[in-house]
C-alpha cells in the first residue's frame, strides 16, 4: 500500500499575494485538501461514512515551515502521510514540492483529534478504524524526529538524488 500518496495541483491566482507568491494561509488549504484527496483517491476513505456515525476530526495543532515560495500558475506536487495513529489522535505530515519533486516549498505536521459530533467532545478511534489506519501508518518517516530533523533529512535526500 502506498504510504506516501502524491498528487499535482496548480497554484491559483486568487490564492496568491501581489508578488505572485502563494499566500501563507492558503498553504494550509492546499495541504489539507491534498490529504483529503489522497484519502479518497488512494485509500477509498469516505468522510461521509464517519460523519453519518457522528465522528469527525478537529485539528489541534499545525507546525509548518515555508522553505521556497510557490508561485502563481506553478504546478506543485503534494505528498501526505500518516506518521502516527493512536486511539486519541492522528499525526500527519504533508509536503509541498515543485513538480519535479526535488525542491521543498513547505512542510507541515498536523495533529488531529477525533470528536463525537453530537457531544462535541473527544471520542476514541474505534477498533476497525485503528486496524485500517495502522495499515497506512508510516513509521519510517515518523522515526525521523521533529520537523527540523525531517527537513534536514529531506534536503540531504534531494542532494543525494541530484548528484
Amino acid at each position: 500500500m502506498n504510504k506516501n500518496p502524491n498528487s499535482k495541483y496548480k497554484i491559483r491566482f486568487t490564492d496568491c499575494d501581489m508578488f505572485g507568491h502563494l499566500n501563507n494561509s492558503r498553504y494550509l488549504d492546499y495541504l489539507i485538501n491534498a490529504r483529503e484527496d489522497h484519502l479518497k483517491d488512494f485509500y477509498n476513505f469516505d468522510f461521509n461514512e464517519y460523519y453519518k456515525n457522528d465522528l469527525a476530526w478537529v485539528i489541534s495543532s499545525h507546525e509548518i515551515s515555508y522553505l521556497k515560495p510557490a508561485l502563481f500558475n506553478e504546478t506543485v506536487s503534494i505528498q501526505s502521510t500518516l506518521l502516527r495513529v493512536d486511539i486519541e489522535f492522528l499525526h500527519l505530515e504533508t509536503i509541498m514540492m515543485n513538480q519535479e519533486q526535488n525542491q521543498i516549498k513547505a512542510i507541515m505536521r498536523s495533529k488531529l483529534i477525533p470528536i463525537n459530533l453530537k457531544t462535541g467532545r473527544k471520542a476514541p478511534h474505534d477498533l476497525p478504524f485503528m486496524e485500517w489506519a495502522k495499515t497506512i501508518e508510516n513509521t519510517e518517516v515518523a522515526n525521523h524526529g521533529n520537523l527540523q530533523d525531517r527537513i534536514k533529512q529531506l534536503l540531504t535526500d534531494f542532494k543525494v538524488k541530484k548528484n
